[in-house]
């Protein structure tokens, strides 16, 4: 029994029986996940994450063809555009891909195989005649064989183009290229990609093994994809159309867009877009369709280089780290929100949901063990930037870096001292965690009011009180008063802090 090929369509030289299509559609969940599963032991390609481009593209070509083949057994006049456009964009995502059609193929043939073996196991259960069954296979051999002729058409079609975008790939990597390439070569290449070089990029780092729907892409946008850290470069900025499109393209979301620079900086661009995909994959920043790096300029610059955090942090924060982990993250804490609003006791105790008199005595704590790294300018702004920097990891689970101390807790006998009662760690102090404001005990406010009624009078009978300022820097005598604290004989170490 012989078959043609004509324009993709096979003809046989005898109608199947149209009841063989009731008996066969119950059959093809089973058949086409049996034939993916094959298809996946067979080829390396296909055996990749069950998301991948590759596997998707397998299933949609599996299920299609098994339920185009029943409707013609069915209808021999039903519509075949859509069947035939699914495999000559097969075909077609081979070439983009930059690969050939023998995978393809040979997916043709081995699920032809199987579903072959599937008719000689049923086939016989529901009597059919050897006639029947000959024309049967003869049907869906002819039938795999226009499959691979629709698949052909497209990879051909799609050829020219792909020798476009591989010029185009060429171009991107050039780009970012380190020591940067001649301004001649780049026009060069510019131009057998078709593409104007413009005056400000903007690159997208996409993480590795997403998909990414190329044909959303706007037609000016560069992308390589085959490189195991995707990449895209946009055009001028990242408006909101673009990040629509960025959107669509990338529908497993997590892009991240760079800084819009001029194509020298195209480099810089995608280092910073991997480096916020890294901050984005760690929960620092917020997840979402399309992440912008100009949103979080900062938070990149302060996280560019966590062991050198480290190292200013401990050096900064030296004698903190003595401190078991509730203490340190309350007094953190407390330094962190008056650095940010340089606030009176009462409005950072409002802040902090505690007593103003509980500030007070973390203030006093702290000017010991600080001194004057909290007056003195450059000192104070590192602290700024180490606070601002480990709050933002907290936010990820990621420890302050300063260690774990042999404090109180770990004491021999057992004992706390009052001091650690009275600023002991509370319910939220655990690694890692965001600390939440707690209010202080009955206990503690007694005993704080006690002892800051002793000090008060002595100091007033002294010199007259000093506010608070909104800041200000200076030597310890000018900080204690940026503090709200009295200074004694020019020394900061035993001041307090007071409410306006």
């Amino acid at each position: 029994m012989t078959r043609t090929l004509h324009q993709g369509r096979p003809e046989l030289c005898a109608p199947l029986p149209r009841h063989l299509a009731a008996m066969m559609r119950p059959e093809l969940p089973s058949l086409a996940k049996e034939i993916i599963e094959e298809i996946r032991h067979q080829i390396p390609e296909y055996g990749r994450p069950i998301r991948g481009p590759y596997v998707q593209a397998l299933q949609i070509g599996v299920e299609r063809a098994l339920a185009h083949f029943v409707d013609q057994i069915d209808d021999p006049d039903a519509p075949r555009e859509r069947h035939e456009d699914t495999y000559r964009r097969l075909g077609r995502f081979e070439a983009q891909e930059g690969r050939t059609l023998d995978n393809l193929q040979a997916a043709f043939r081995i699920g032809a195989q199987v579903a072959w073996r599937r008719v000689m196991r049923v086939g016989p259960q529901r009597d059919l005649s050897s006639v029947v069954m000959a024309q049967l296979a003869d049907a869906l051999f002819a039938y795999i064989d226009e499959l691979a002729s629709l698949a052909l058409t497209g990879y051909l079609e799609a050829l020219p183009a792909e020798e476009l975008e591989e010029h185009r790939r060429r171009l991107l990597r050039m780009l970012l290229r380190r020591p940067r390439a001649s301004r001649r070569a780049i026009d060069e290449l510019a131009e057998l990609a078709e593409w104007e070089v413009p005056e400000e990029v903007t690159l997208v780092a996409v993480p590795a093994g997403s998909r990414v729907v190329r044909t959303a892409l706007d037609s000016d946008v560069l992308a390589d994809l085959t490189d195991g850290e995707p990449r895209l470069l946009v055009p001028g900025r990242m408006t909101e159309e673009r990040l629509r499109m960025l959107a669509a393209a990338c529908p497993e979301g997590r892009a991240v867009s760079g800084v819009t620079v001029p194509p020298s900086g195209a480099a810089d661009s995608l280092r910073w877009a991997r480096q916020g995909l890294a901050l984005v994959d760690a929960g620092i920043l917020d997840d979402g369709p399309v992440t912008r790096c100009e949103d979080h300029l900062i938070t990149l610059w302060l996280l560019n280089d966590p062991a050198l955090l480290d190292q200013i942090a401990r050096r900064a924060l030296a004698g903190l780290a003595e401190l078991n982990e509730g203490q340190r993250e309350r007094l953190l804490e407390t330094l962190r929100i008056w650095l940010t609003t340089r606030g009176t006791a009462a409005e950072i105790a409002e802040e902090l949901h505690v007593h103003p008199q509980t500030v007070r005595y973390r203030m006093r704590k702290l000017e010991g063990l600080l001194g004057e790294r909290l007056t003195e300018p450059e000192s104070r702004f590192a602290l700024e930037v180490v606070l601002r920097s480990m709050w933002l990891r907290r936010r990820a689970g990621v420890p302050d870096g300063l260690g774990e101390p042999d404090g109180p807790a770990a004491r021999p006998d057992g004992a706390a001292t009052a001091a650690d009662e009275r600023d002991g760690p509370g319910p939220d102090d655990r690694p890692g965690a965001v600390p939440r404001p707690r209010r202080p005990g009955a206990a503690e406010r007694v005993q704080e009011a006690r002892a800051e009624a002793r000090k008060e009078p002595r100091k007033a009978a002294k010199r007259p009180a000093v506010s608070a300022p909104r800041g200000g820097t200076g030597r310890a005598a000018d900080g204690a008063a940026a503090l709200g604290v009295r200074a004694r004989d020019g020394a900061s170490a035993k001041a307090g802090m007071r409410t306006r």
